[in-house]
Parts: structure tokens; C-alpha cells; sequence
């Protein structure tokens, strides 16, 4: 096994970061990366005598080397300090101090390091803030968000998927994302949106999102400066439980469909998301549950005239976004029924012109539809006789 490899050398090596926040938060970490005191070329030259097979992943003037073992990538990242940070990126030295390592990265609890033998090795009290289930930045809030603005978006994420109540931030570090928030406007739209997408499905988002308002940081990542607010709280207690896709949440807080275009100027967003979006603020208000016995029927009309891919989708979105549960459910189980008339039924009947099977065909699909697409062939054309 290649932690044998190491010992043999020399070389420490320890579980870093993520994956020791999920391990010790009883979780299964998605995936486990390293950190050595070896530096790249004597990692490469270590695993390439020992037959090890390595992945060219460009991560190596980061310190990054990913070996593929037994069907799995692992990549491990030479201990390091950030020199140079320009808010965006870095210039990094190799170190072999495992503080030194820790201390530039973001928040505490993904700040500590494990040993194969577990020991714990947590610099900055990071296991105490993750049992306390407390969101800090490792030292000075200020100095971490300059060297990189997007952690100002991590803080947030980590917060809605560690911290138990809104609210429970310290004063100082409120301060520090505010006076710093205009550094996100540099940051490139793709990398907000993966952060603000993570943020939208965890825990919190209204008080987040309500946050990002505050603290000035909407305007910079392409939210619209009057958010509505009020829609956003409303619709955040209506998806509850029903894994909505993040454009769903996020469109409730926009008033118009420019919103959903300003959004995709500013992060990327793709085709089918910003679909979703304008699709959303288009019908969420017109295309309710009809107060008749059959309250799904107005979505499944819909569905039916719709011209267009993927409107099932959409129609389940909408539905999240309006809290109805039961239609959604529904709707999920709803087959398309098809329109059991052809035009070939028509000229057997003796409808000959082209013309007049479109006609016939129409009126016939409107009957289908009054029907609740419940007629069949033969109630079908025995309709037609009476037309």
C-alpha cells in the first residue's frame, strides 16, 4: 500500500482537510486527500520506482501529485505556504511544517490533519469548533479572505452545513466579509456559482442569502440589488424536503426575467438552469392548481400543448417551488397518455382532404382534452360522427 511507501522513506503522511471534518463528523468523506512532507519530485520519483502509476492532473506547481491505486485516485499535496495571494490565486513555497501547512488554510474545522495511526493533529481548535459546531476562519478573518475573496462563499457554505442555528456568527467576521465582500466582483462567475449552488441546498439559506443583503455581497455575484426577499422566505419553507434543484430556490427571489439574464451574465449559468429560471418567473404566478375536484388538471394541460423539452421537469420544479407536495408526487407518477387518434383512423372513416383531417384531428384533441384524456378511439370517432 502506498502509506508503506512513505514510511519506508521517511516521508510523513496524514489524512488534510475536508475529509477529516467529515471522518470526525461521523460522515463518509466523498473523497480522502493527503498531505506529505515529500515534495512532488520526490513523490514522483518514489511512486514511478515502485511501479505506481500517476495521473498528469496539472496540480503539480501546487505541490499535487495524484497516484491511481486499486481503481481510485489519490492525490496528495506537498505541505505548503501560500507566498504571493492575489485574491484569486496563489504562489506557493514547500514546507515540511505541518503548522505552517494548516495555517493557510480557510476555516478551522477543515484545518486539521489525521495520522493512518489516528492521531489527531488540529493547530487551531478546530475539533473543539466542530463539535461546538461553530464556523471560524483560521486566524485573522481579513487575511484569509484577501488571499482568496471566494472564501467569503465557503464560509457561508459551511455554515449551512455545519451550524446548528442561524445567527451564530462572530461580530468580527461579519465585519471582515462586509469590508471585503467588493473582492468577489473578481472572482470568476463559474467558481461562485458552484459555491452559491451549494449554498442554496444546504441548511439556513434564507438567513444566508438574507446575510449576503447585508453584508453588501449580493450585487458583486449577479443577485439582483432589490431581491424579493419576502417571495425567497416563502418559497424556502415550501421546498423543505423536496430536493429542489438550486435555480428553483434561487428564482424566487427574482421579480422579473432580466434577473434571470443578469444572473447568467455574471456566473455562467447553463442553458437548462437559465431555462428553468425563466420558465419559473413566466408561470409561477398564472399556472396554479385548478379548485375543481381535479387540482392537477391546469399542469397537465400544460404539459400536453407544450411544445417544448422537458416541460415535465419544469412542471415539477414549479410545483416545489409552490409547496405542493401531493401534486408533485402525482405529477411524478402522471404518465403522458398519448392521443389515441391518427390520421390514417380519419381516412378510414372517409375524411379525405388534408385539410379537413387537421381540422377533424384538432377538434378531437380539444374533446380528449375536456375529457380529461380519458376517451378512447372508438368514444373518439364515434364523436366525430356527431360533429
Amino acid at each position: 500500500s502506498f502509506p508503506e511507501l512513505f514510511e519506508k522513506k521517511n516521508y510523513e503522511l496524514r489524512i488534510a482537510g475536508g475529509a477529516v471534518r467529515d471522518l470526525l463528523s461521523g460522515m463518509t468523506p466523498q473523497d480522502i486527500d493527503f498531505a506529505t512532507t515529500a515534495t512532488p519530485a520526490e513523490m514522483k520519483e518514489m511512486f514511478t520506482s515502485a511501479g505506481v502509476r500517476l495521473i498528469n492532473n496539472k496540480g503539480e506547481k501546487h505541490g499535487t501529485i495524484t497516484a491511481r491505486l486499486h481503481e481510485q485516485n489519490f492525490e496528495i499535496t506537498t505541505l505548503r505556504i501560500d507566498v504571493v495571494t492575489d485574491g484569486r490565486h496563489a504562489e506557493v513555497e514547500f514546507t515540511t511544517d505541518w503548522e505552517k501547512d494548516a495555517e493557510r488554510r480557510d476555516l478551522t474545522v477543515n484545518s486539521m490533519f489525521l495520522g493512518l495511526d489516528g492521531m489527531l493533529y488540529d493547530f487551531f481548535n478546530g475539533y473543539e469548533d466542530l463539535k461546538n459546531k461553530k464556523i471560524r476562519f483560521v486566524g485573522k478573518a481579513s487575511e484569509r479572505i484577501q488571499e482568496d475573496y471566494l472564501r467569503i462563499l465557503r464560509y457561508f457554505r459551511f455554515y449551512g452545513r455545519i451550524a446548528e442555528k442561524t445567527g451564530d456568527h462572530e461580530p468580527s467576521t461579519l465585519q471582515a466579509i462586509k469590508e471585503n465582500a467588493k473582492g468577489l466582483a473578481g472572482i470568476s462567475g463559474e467558481r461562485i456559482w458552484v459555491e452559491l449552488k451549494k449554498i442554496l441546498l444546504g441548511n439556513h439559506v434564507n438567513h444566508l442569502v438574507r446575510l449576503m443583503y447585508e453584508l453588501d455581497i449580493a450585487q458583486y455575484i449577479g443577485l439582483p440589488l432589490d431581491g424579493n426577499l419576502e417571495e425567497f422566505d416563502r418559497v424556502t419553507k415550501n421546498i423543505q424536503n423536496l430536493c429542489p434543484k438550486p435555480m428553483t430556490v434561487l428564482t424566487s427571489l427574482f421579480k422579473v426575467k432580466d434577473d434571470v439574464t443578469n444572473l447568467d451574465l455574471r456566473l455562467k449559468i447553463s442553458k437548462e438552469e437559465k431555462n428553468l429560471g425563466l420558465f419559473l418567473v413566466k408561470h409561477r404566478q398564472e399556472l396554479t392548481k385548478a379548485v375543481s375536484p381535479e387540482p392537477l388538471r391546469p399542469y397537465q394541460d400544460f404539459l400536453m400543448d407544450s411544445r417544448e423539452a422537458n416541460t415535465n421537469a419544469k412542471i415539477c420544479e414549479l410545483l416545489k417551488y409552490q409547496g405542493e407536495e401531493h401534486l408533485l408526487r402525482e405529477m411524478q407518477q402522471w404518465t403522458v397518455p398519448s392521443f389515441p387518434v391518427s390520421g390514417h383512423d380519419l381516412r378510414k372513416m372517409g375524411v379525405s382532404s388534408g385539410k379537413e383531417i387537421g381540422t377533424a384531428l384538432q377538434q378531437l384533441r380539444d374533446e380528449w382534452k375536456k375529457s380529461g384524456y380519458h376517451m378512447d378511439k372508438e368514444e373518439l370517432l364515434s364523436c366525430l360522427k356527431k360533429l
